[in-house]
């Protein structure tokens, strides 16, 4: 299959509908009125808010051990059916060439796979977007969710360089509660890429048992932690939510600091 390194074969956007291992899940036309009103230049903050549906305000997660009261029995299907609800929002809502465009500007090079934007700043403009299993060339990539946010990259990376992950390293070798979160964080992972790799025929032969960030054991990158709760939700990634509390006063996603314009 030939990939340009963007997705938009057979994906219509809002209003159309994505099939996974949850069954047929209709698009979300709040987030695509979002995405209209960033692109156009709207700066009405009330008429983002009910657009983007709480997106950026960061939901807590479907797979959420906190979202209900889910014995080890059911555990699996949780976490699949949470991995096909977000799979669903993605597959929906495909990155458009606008998008495609400022987020190359934020990285500073063209964004080789992008999927789609899979969070956003309270002003519309992309924090994270989500990139296929298999790049252009036929390249495995398993960092499926990528922070994008020059804002929140830097936040983080000022996290890293204070030692912050030896403190999360620890936390989870003291924290038997802590630790199997973050498994679980591991496994929702590579559930949703799995989504992600069956709606677009992409072989994870050579990533299927790797997530990113260091789990399910270390805590190496907190770029991609972060990224997986900005994406799924809170809950999704504990490690990743206490990077966002951690950075609160640097990057909030509810607190527009954004540098790249549309």
């Amino acid at each position: 299959m030939t990939d340009t390194g963007s997705v938009g074969i057979g994906l219509t956007g809002a209003g159309s509908e994505y099939t996974g291992s949850a069954g047929t899940v209709s698009a979300d036309t709040g987030l695509a009125a979002a995405r209209a009103a960033g692109m156009d230049g709207s700066t009405d903050v009330d008429t983002m808010a009910a657009a983007r549906s709480g997106y950026a305000a960061v939901p807590d997660s479907p797979a959420s051990p906190n979202a209900g009261d889910n014995t080890d029995g059911d555990d699996e299907t949780s976490l699949k059916a949470a991995a096909s609800a977000v799979a669903a929002r993605i597959m929906n809502n495909p990155a458009t060439d606008a998008e495609r465009d400022i987020v190359e500007r934020q990285l500073g090079r063209f964004p080789r796979g992008m999927v789609a934007v899979g969070a956003r700043c309270v002003c519309g403009r992309p924090l994270a977007v989500v990139t296929r299993p298999l790049l252009p060339g036929g390249i495995p990539f398993p960092t499926t969710c990528y922070l994008t946010s020059p804002e929140a990259v830097k936040a983080v990376s000022h996290a890293e360089a204070n030692g912050v992950m030896k403190i999360f390293t620890a936390m989870l070798a003291d924290d038997e509660g802590l630790a199997g979160e973050y498994v679980r964080a591991h496994r929702l992972y590579l559930a949703f890429r799995h989504e992600i790799a069956m709606a677009l025929n992409d072989s994870e032969e050579h990533i299927s048992s790797t997530s990113a960030g260091g789990m399910p054991t270390r805590v190496k990158c907190l770029h991609a932690l972060l990224a997986q709760t900005l994406i799924m939700g809170r809950g999704s990634n504990p490690i990743g939510d206490l990077t966002a509390e951690r950075i609160r006063d640097e990057f909030d996603p509810n607190v527009c600091r954004c540098s790249v314009q549309w």
